[in-house]
């Protein structure tokens, strides 16, 4: 069992993990918020640089340098904001020194991923339509496009909304679902829910299901090949933490806390 840990910066809590030990990270709370990803960096890292996107619910996932090029050159993926322009993506990754790559996330998950051999890494904003696209995966793959090895990886699921308070439609579910099992929509979600440790529960409500985003992004890695020991989820549901996260589903509003990984040199 992988440790979690509270760290504090000027008496303000957020979390980190034992697997990801070397690596200045952390899954930061609701108390940080309205200091931005560039002051955030600051706390984890003082010379490193920042990065992040404008998260839109796919599985784009690029590397700093990408998104540097895509805001000098503009185009259709990069949006203008009221204190500079965003690039369009879910994923970052990174395998040069002293990167701070970040996402964010209200009930979503934040996926942090490490190289213990190359000092690469990625931070991955996993909802359940990133997870349908396999958004976690991809980050893997560039890494390992950059030179990673699956058995060097680490990854840290964050705190995010857990599966046994979060409903959703049976197509919801089975979308999510058709990427670690064949077959229809009933197909799908009946044998996922037969299944033990299942990531699809039983809900009350007739055509709903409880959908657990985190166990499946866990099965997705696994299936490429990622041993259960490279994984470690938090033990945090971002819905029943009020004292530390946000949560959309909770409050219904577009709230968030980021969360961080800085590259090293190995």
């Amino acid at each position: 069992m992988h440790e979690w840990q509270w760290s504090t910066w000027q008496e303000l809590p957020y979390l980190t993990c034992s697997l990801l030990d070397g690596f200045p990270h952390g899954f930061f709370t609701q108390q940080f918020v309205g200091r931005p990803p560039l002051e955030l960096t600051h706390v984890l890292h003082s010379e490193a640089s920042g990065y992040r996107l404008k998260q839109v619910h796919g599985n784009v996932v690029l590397t700093p340098e990408e998104i540097i090029n895509k805001l000098a050159t503009g185009g259709d993926d990069v949006e203008a904001g009221s204190d500079s322009a965003l690039v369009h993506g879910d994923g970052i990754a990174s395998d040069k020194s002293n990167q701070a790559v970040w996402v964010a996330s209200a009930d979503c998950t934040p996926a942090l991923i490490a190289d213990i051999k190359t000092g690469a890494v990625a931070a991955v904003h996993a909802g359940w339509r990133g997870t349908a696209q396999k958004i976690i995966p991809m980050a893997i793959g560039r890494l390992v496009s950059q030179g990673s090895r699956l058995e060097d990886l680490r990854i840290a699921l964050g705190p995010a909304i857990a599966g046994e308070v979060y409903q959703v439609s049976r197509q919801t579910a089975a979308l999510v679902g058709a990427t670690i099992l064949s077959g229809d929509e009933d197909y799908i979600v009946e044998t996922l829910l037969e299944q033990q440790n299942s990531p699809i529960l039983n809900d009350p409500e007739p055509d709903k299901v409880r959908l657990d985003v985190r166990r499946v992004n866990v099965l997705q890695m696994e299936n490429m090949g990622i041993s259960a020991e490279q994984i470690a989820v938090a033990p945090y549901c971002t819905f029943q933490t009020p004292e530390y996260f946000f949560s959309y589903r909770r409050e219904k509003e577009k709230k968030i806390q980021w969360s961080g990984i800085v590259s090293r040199k190995c």
